[in-house]
């Protein structure tokens, strides 16, 4: 389990980290989300030891990152896969890392092949890989222990679709057998399939979490009524929020069960009622639209 209290984090005078505060739990995939410049990498470098926070504290199964005896039994991590050294081979990474760790021999031959590198690919030199290689490899780095907690940081970057469905796979056993996994990325269709739980940071901040089912319920509601213009103008009366679409479909910030309710005490009738199925990157969109860079251009 990873605990994050009151975690922040001042350059200068810009706090790029203020005050997060979330736990992703053992046996379930966090997905940890927001735009560019959000505070997402600084935050997994305070979680594990590599930035220091001005304030509040991350701790890895109860322990600072710090204070674990041998980290790489405990918690797996890849926050840059293309910062292993270009000169060394896929091989000889990992036999640094299994040496460090004090693991048998055998680790490494068995974190090569649970991430389907070849033993040509181990002997290559690591400046000739691919993206993609260079992602499986630094996920081999980060299993080859066995650990129980994964801190990753744009795992799927340069894999193909091939790539991508073996690491979903690969993350959903992991937390499907007691592991703790957060995973940062920009492919919200990703998180979307395998995420348990998600936490969305804008500016620094957090701005939603909880579970990606709750966090898609509040999407919020798709209606159609005999009358809009009466349920549109009741909505709004309500306190919520509507958007007329090109179809005459109403797109409320509603739940369904609350716009059913509203309907009812206005004496209108529905022809349609269902959750909005925008999705993560709708949800995504409308929640960090005021840090994003794009969204402030506009």
């Amino acid at each position: 389990m990873i605990t994050v209290d009151s975690l922040s984090k001042k350059y200068g005078g810009r706090t790029v980290v203020d005050n997060i505060s979330f736990t992703a739990r053992a046996g379930r995939v966090t997905g940890f989300l927001g735009p560019n410049g959000a505070g997402k990498s600084t935050s997994m470098r305070m979680m594990v030891g590599l930035t220091r926070p001005n304030s509040g504290n991350a701790t890895i199964s109860g322990r600072r990152f710090a204070d674990l005896p041998n980290p790489g039994l405990e918690v797996g991590v890849m926050l840059d896969a293309s910062a292993q050294h270009a000169g060394r081979t896929g091989r000889e990474v990992l036999t640094l890392a299994q040496q460090m760790i004090g693991l048998p021999t055998r680790r490494v031959e068995e974190a090569l092949d649970l991430v389907s590198l070849t033993e040509t690919d181990a002997n290559r030199r690591v400046g000739g890989y691919s993206l993609g290689m260079r992602q499986r490899l630094g996920i081999a780095v980060a299993l080859i222990g066995r650990p129980s907690v994964l801190i990753l940081d744009e795992p799927a970057n340069g894999l193909d679709p091939a790539g991508i469905r073996w690491m979903r796979d690969l993350l959903r056993d992991y937390a499907d057998d007691g592991g703790t996994v957060l995973l940062s990325s920009h492919l919200l269709h990703e998180i979307e399939v395998i995420a348990d739980d998600i936490v969305m940071i804008g500016g620094g901040r957090i701005v939603s979490q909880g579970s990606l089912a709750e966090l898609l319920r509040a999407a919020g509601s798709i209606v159609r009524a005999q009358d809009p213009d009466a349920l549109e103008r009741a909505l709004s009366g309500s306190g919520f929020v509507t958007t007329r679409s090109e179809d005459g479909s109403l797109r409320s910030d509603a739940d369904p069960t609350t716009v059913g309710l509203v309907a009812r005490e206005s004496y209108l009738a529905l022809i349609e009622l269902r959750t909005a199925e925008g999705g993560l990157e709708d949800v995504f969109l409308q929640l960090t639209s005021d840090t994003e860079r794009e969204g402030r251009a506009a």
